[in-house]
């Protein structure tokens, strides 16, 4: 037979509603900034919606139809590709090298993460207008520091060149993301075992080894973190394309985010515009899922920071 519980009637009442009480908000919140617009979401994608028509006409799943056989969504999800395996990868290892140097530096750490985290705290609007001035091809500082030291055949319309574009916003994205991950990883190496960093030093390891099978390891649970919201952000990329490029020249940096954008909010197609902001959604999902429990996993093992 199982255990009879001591606690009264009463209070297990005022426990559940205490429970209830407490778990409110959060369902609240839940369903009015997830649930509702999701099944909102859903709606529009099976209906034909101009952004005018009150009762717009039901299509089914001629939506999902013409997004998969649209040539523009397979370029826009290559562009997201692009952007997802460069724009994950550089800051990840940038970060990671730049806040083990600072870690192991004996003294202006302060300095130096203010520094680096300074561009993560500007806005994206201001980030991509000034990365714009930069990348000017009459006035800008890159194509004039190029003539000044005598490589002035590599001048050209860094964001006005189809072949460049989407490379030169992607290096602005780079610059902005640093911060975030060095400023992260850095916090995460305060809880490191520092005797064991050194017994390897004394055991003849050198300093990428130390990096690899003593540092990382330690702060895993933490860099998948930083990962993951590197990663989606490489799925839902918008404001910085969006003010550099606007997905051009000739949709050399459209993503899925501005093609969604553009469908929606400029040729009226809201239905479609729906549907390809939830492709962004099913994409990203899978990711966000696997890295989190990879991450909990290492927790619940006693691995990292």
């Amino acid at each position: 037979m199982g255990a009879v519980s001591n606690v009264p009637a009463v209070t297990r009442r005022a426990q559940a509603r205490l429970g209830i009480l407490l778990a409110l908000p959060v369902a609240v919140i839940t369903a009015v900034f997830f649930v509702f617009p999701m099944v909102n979401a859903l709606y529009y994608s099976v209906v034909d919606f101009d952004g005018l028509d009150p009762t717009p006409p039901f299509v089914g799943l001629s939506n999902f139809t013409e997004m998969f056989t649209d040539s523009a969504t397979w370029h826009a999800l290559g562009n997201n590709a692009i952007w997802i395996g460069i724009g994950t990868a550089a800051p990840m290892i940038i970060g990671l090298l730049v806040a083990v140097l600072i870690w192991s530096s004996r003294g202006g750490g302060a300095a130096y993460r203010l520094l680096f985290f300074l561009p993560f705290m500007l806005p994206g609007v201001a980030i991509g207008i000034v990365w714009g001035w930069i990348y000017d091809p009459v006035n800008g500082w890159i194509n004039r520091v190029l003539g000044a030291v005598g490589l002035g055949g590599w001048s050209r319309g860094w964001l006005g060149d189809p072949d460049t574009a989407i490379f030169a916003v992607l290096a602005t994205a780079i610059w902005a993301t640093c911060g975030f991950v060095i400023m992260i990883i850095l916090s995460a190496l305060r809880n490191v075992d520092v005797e064991l960093v050194d017994a390897a030093r004394i055991d003849g390891a050198n300093a990428g080894q130390r990096l690899w099978h003593i540092l990382l390891p330690q702060i895993m649970p933490v860099f998948l973190m930083v990962l993951t919201l590197t990663l989606v952000g490489g799925f839902s990329v918008f404001d910085i394309i969006f003010i550099m490029t606007g997905g051009g020249p000739a949709d050399a940096t459209e993503v899925l985010g501005t093609y969604a954008y553009s469908s929606a909010f400029q040729l009226n197609r809201i239905s479609y515009g729906t549907v390809l902001a939830l492709l962004i959604t099913v994409l990203a999902v899978p990711f966000t899922i696997m890295l989190n429990r990879l991450q909990r996993r290492l927790s619940l093992q006693g691995l990292g920071a």
